[in-house]
């Protein structure tokens, strides 16, 4: 697979700048970075997103991760690997991901069980990330940013 374009994020002046910038605030925030890459991995995967899926699994390497987990995240629910943490927030990535499937995508279960684990500055972490994992993982499916591929 071939690009279209080069990466949008790289053609318009000042666009990568201001994605670090929000990326460095994210992290910033008390929420495990193993964490923030798996909620971005399983957001990619829902929407299909290659470069993402390998960049996230790379960076989940990168940071320890094992591969039991690795390969567990599409089935998370079923996996005996992940904690209560980040069940409720790969299940917040997952609502927040497909927003569109239901009347409420984050029903008040889902958000109570948010709040048990996650203060609300980690909450605005998460959906910071999950958010911008959506916003990458469009960009790159529609201009076919290949995996593997490096900025």
């Amino acid at each position: 697979m071939q690009a279209r374009v080069n990466n949008p994020a790289m053609l318009l002046p000042g666009a990568f700048e201001a994605i670090q910038a929000l990326m460095k605030t994210i992290h910033a925030a008390d929420v495990p970075a193993e964490t923030l890459e798996l909620v971005h991995l399983r957001s990619s995967q829902i929407n299909g997103c290659s470069f993402c899926a390998h960049y996230s699994s790379k960076q989940l390497k990168q940071l320890g991760c094992d591969d039991d987990r690795l390969w567990a995240v599409a089935a998370w629910r079923e996996a005996p690997y992940f904690t209560d943490a980040e069940r409720v927030a790969l299940e917040l990535a997952e609502a927040t991901t497909r927003v569109a499937d239901r009347g409420d995508p984050v029903d008040d279960d889902l958000w109570n069980r948010v709040t048990e684990h996650y203060t609300e500055e980690q909450i605005a972490a998460l959906t910071l990330m999950i958010g911008l994992s959506n916003l990458f993982n469009r960009v790159n499916a529609v201009t076919r940013q290949p995996a593997g591929q490096t900025f």
